[in-house]
């Protein structure tokens, strides 16, 4: 992929203010979730022990509910530098400047059909956009999965949209077939490495499949097509190999993913509960109060919201189970099936509240936030007047934030307008919309969930800098013009 030469000229510029911003987070705002224990104590057990996992009642025990991505990466941070925090969020201030990199060559590829001119704009503006990006820099400055993540997806994503990898009829030309495999297995390993960092990347590959069938679906591809998912599940399943057959060699069952809740072996899962929850809950703060109380802290029947019930019966009911479960101190099995039961009643009352609205609810939150979760910052912003007067600083804060926000998510609605005819803007959105679903129908509802998707997102938006509208008309139109002269050639 051939860069502008002002790409070049501004890089240095651009990494060193990406590189201060990211300091500034991690120098200022240093954070820790309760995810990060977890994967801090299996890389001192993985690197000092010799055994992957926790330990239990005094004995290191080998366990499979974190997957191994993130922490053979701090592993390998603490081989260098020591079992250093600091060390750790520097090491992924360094990792994400590479993801804006990766950022800047995406947004070249979706801009591969515009004048010179407006390309460079593109590729700049994008290159801009990541480093000065505070949400994904402000994840640098905790411990968790969303770098190493956010990097593998950008970085697969960004293969999948090579020539050798999108154009199908390269497999017809005699240096074609194995240039396209090439481009579709090392497409499949990105994901599955990204896989053993967070589960859900799979989604990803997802989106790519149906792209390119839905692009390229006659007869003559048919098999190029089955080909091409078959290496693209083929590189899938090298990384996830090993973590199989060590589970199952050392667990006694193959597990190629972690645990959906994150449960050990046997543990019993409130789900019932966590249906009943998805029924009303779509605020972030809700997961706080319910969800992550489980399985022994109290839940005060007070934080139960208006929407979690829709009449006096139905509050009676949960108030009731509320008061059992803390009298017992954790969740029973009759507990839960009777919150189950209370799921499958307003379910059956209201479908189009519990199955469509709670999730455009829920994709709402994640999307249009002011992503302040990891900072001393409240997040209030109503009545106003009340929030000024109490904390002037907190408000401008919050405000700012919600608005760059909608800012980033405006652009890259702009961007997405040519999807039909862009190949690469569709299987950006196809990745974004198939991954937001999904993230739905977990029990939670976190921004921090899509973070993934932003290097695409800031791609898109940089497209809203290409100047005038033809330009990007025109760029959708090579794009068609190069599949037509393909399809007449087969």
């Amino acid at each position: 992929m051939t860069l502008p030469k002002s790409f070049y000229t501004q890089l240095f510029a651009a990494l060193l203010a990406g590189l201060a911003l990211r300091l500034f987070f991690i120098w200022h705002f240093p954070s820790v979730t309760g995810d990060t224990a977890y994967y801090e104590e299996l890389a001192r057990n993985w690197l000092y022990h010799g055994v992957y996992g926790f330990y239990f009642d005094g004995r290191l025990d080998p366990s499979d509910i974190r997957a191994p991505g993130y922490p053979a990466f701090l592993a390998a941070v603490y081989s260098v530098a020591g079992p250093s925090r600091s060390a750790v969020l520097i090491a992924q201030a360094f990792l994400d400047l590479i993801t804006c990199v990766l950022t800047a060559m995406l947004a070249a590829r979706l801009a591969e059909g515009l004048p010179g001119t407006a390309r460079n704009r593109v590729t700049i503006a994008a290159l801009w956009l990541a480093v000065l990006c505070p949400f994904t820099a402000n994840f640098t400055a905790v411990p968790l999965t969303e770098v190493l993540a956010t990097l593998l997806t950008t970085l697969a994503l960004l293969i999948f949209l090579l020539p050798s990898a999108y154009h199908l009829d390269k497999i017809h030309d005699s240096a074609g077939p194995m240039r396209s495999v090439r481009s579709w297995l090392l497409g499949g390993m990105v994901v599955g490495l990204g896989t053993l960092v967070r589960p859900e990347t799979p989604l990803l590959l997802v989106a790519v499949v149906a792209v390119y069938w839905l692009r390229w679906w006659r007869p003559v591809y048919w098999k190029t097509l089955a080909l091409a998912t078959l290496w693209m599940t083929v590189g899938l399943a090298l990384p996830l190999a090993p973590w199989a057959a060590r589970n199952a060699h050392t667990l006694g069952r193959v597990q190629f993913l972690a645990p959906r809740y994150a449960e050990r072996f046997g543990v019993r899962m409130p789900t019932g509960f966590y249906a009943w929850t998805k029924t009303w809950m779509f605020r972030s703060r809700d997961a706080y109060l319910f969800t992550w109380k489980l399985p022994h802290a109290p839940i005060a029947l007070s934080d139960v919201p208006p929407y979690a019930y829709d009449a006096a019966d139905e509050y009676r009911q949960v108030a009731a189970l509320l008061e059992r479960y803390n009298y017992e101190h954790g969740m029973s099995a009759l507990t839960d099936q009777a919150f189950a039961n209370l799921a499958r009643e307003r379910g059956s009352r209201h479908p189009f509240r519990t199955y469509l609205w709670i999730p455009i609810e829920r994709t709402a939150v994640m999307w249009l936030t002011p992503r302040i979760s990891l900072l001393p910052y409240s997040g209030k912003i109503w009545p106003p007047g009340d929030a000024w007067h109490n904390n002037s600083a907190d408000l401008a804060v919050t405000v700012g934030f919600t608005l760059l926000n909608f800012l980033y998510v405006g652009m890259a609605l702009l961007g997405a307008r040519h999807w039909r005819t862009s190949p690469g803007i569709a299987m950006i959105v196809a990745s974004i919309l198939i991954r937001t679903a999904f993230l739905t129908q977990l029990q939670t509802c976190e921004p921090r969930y899509v973070l993934e998707c932003f290097p695409a997102l800031l791609a898109l938006g940089a497209l809203a800098w290409s100047g005038r509208n033809k330009d990007l008309n025109a760029s959708s139109a090579s794009w068609q013009l190069e599949s037509e002269r393909v399809d007449s050639r087969v």
